[in-house]
């Protein structure tokens, strides 16, 4: 006899798979307010084959409860240039890419995606944990601006992330568009499994070539897609993919996550992410502190890349010393790294130390385990 699952908590909000991933018997967790899967176990199953099957072959994650944000209007472009880190000028109809929210600091609201849909239209992607932190950030700061609309529409698409070396071979069953006249941080309009108007990018958060899809949120639409995608990637030992693989693939790819690489206590400098800060382009929210920055020398932290040399795993949170004991800094994101098959750990510390290259040692319960310094990312993908 089956024990039934434990009551989601009436608190904790549901993507529109809620029940599919339920019924795939995955490890459910309190992921910035929503139930989400964290792994599916099973036979053969678990983190380390999800991880695995992203790196050799294809995964599909989902990724619903993250936010979509509208900018509408001939003021669009100035209200994102204003509160973004990078050039949006930049981009042509169909174009995505990286950036951030940024305080007058200098510091973190949030990490995102800027897509432009059009010349007066663009869609910013956002984190689950703080859209509406986020949403209430840009309203205070544009939402008066002219000429343009503002709004909030995440609860209206679920958004797939089809992911692997097999990821395109995966999609290209179940659409007629040209997945691979997609370039990396494109995007396109089509059909996908008789779904009608959906938008399909090249971008991902995993280090490999991917496919994020965003249809309509409805149930049935989502269940759809969603079967159709495990069923087209069969061939390709496509595995469901919860946010521990999410993560450990993220690590392995050497990219920030909000809360740990970068928050609002740790600016853009200090996070290493200055190729996607666009000083030149003008007046933003958070230049004016970073300049300062520059101008006095540059960051006194640095996040830094640390592959574990003794027996140990580094955990975030774990302090960060010097090799005479001195605490310095603190490890902002750790695990092992299961496709390269050793111990990995991004942490902050002295710029002086992130300079020099030195070995450091961290804190793992009683013992002080050592570690040295590499470069970011310590993955990346085979070329073509």
């Amino acid at each position: 006899m089956t024990t039934p699952a434990a009551p989601l908590p009436a608190t904790l909000k549901k993507t529109a798979l809620n029940a599919t991933h339920r019924a795939l018997k995955a490890k459910m967790v309190d992921f910035g307010g929503w139930d989400m899967p964290v792994e599916y176990p099973g036979p053969g199953g678990g983190l380390i084959a999800e991880h695995i099957a992203v790196r050799t072959g294809v995964g599909l994650f989902d990724v619903s409860h993250m936010g979509e944000i509208q900018f509408r209007g001939p003021g669009a472009l100035a209200a994102v240039q204003h509160i973004t880190m990078n050039d949006a000028s930049r981009l042509k109809d169909g174009q995505a890419h990286y950036s951030a929210l940024l305080t007058p600091e200098g510091t973190f609201v949030d990490d995102i995606l800027v897509h432009r849909l059009g010349e007066n239209d663009y869609l910013l992607v956002v984190n689950a944990g703080t859209k509406d932190k986020d949403y209430a950030w840009i309203r205070k700061q544009v939402g008066a601006w002219p000429s343009i609309h503002i709004s909030d529409y995440s609860p209206y698409y679920s958004q797939l992330a089809l992911q692997g070396p097999r990821a395109l071979e995966t999609l290209r069953k179940l659409t007629k568009i040209d997945l691979a006249a997609i370039k990396n941080y494109w995007f396109t309009w089509g059909e996908v499994a008789g779904v009608h108007n959906v938008l399909i990018a090249r971008t991902g958060y995993s280090g490999e070539d991917g496919f994020e899809v965003y249809l309509p949120a409805d149930e049935a639409t989502t269940v759809k897609v969603w079967e159709a995608l495990l069923d087209a990637g069969k061939e390709f030992g496509i595995r469901p993919c919860g946010l521990g693989a999410r993560n450990t693939l993220r690590l392995e790819a050497g990219m920030s996550l909000y809360g740990h690489e970068i928050s609002d206590s740790i600016n853009v400098l200090e996070a290493g992410l200055d190729r996607w800060l666009k000083m030149d382009k003008g007046e933003f929210i958070g230049r004016e502190a970073l300049l300062a920055v520059q101008d006095a020398g540059g960051p006194k932290r640095k996040i830094i890349a640390l592959e574990m040399v003794e027996r140990g795993i580094a955990r975030d949170g774990y302090p960060v010393l010097d090799l005479e004991g001195k605490e310095v800094g603190v490890v902002t994101s750790g695990s092992p790294a299961p496709f390269l098959k050793t111990n990995i750990a991004m942490a902050l510390v002295p710029a002086e130390i992130a300079a020099g290259g030195a070995d450091v040692l961290v804190q793992v319960r009683a013992n002080r385990v050592r570690a040295k310094q590499v470069p970011l990312p310590f993955y990346k993908r085979p070329k073509k």
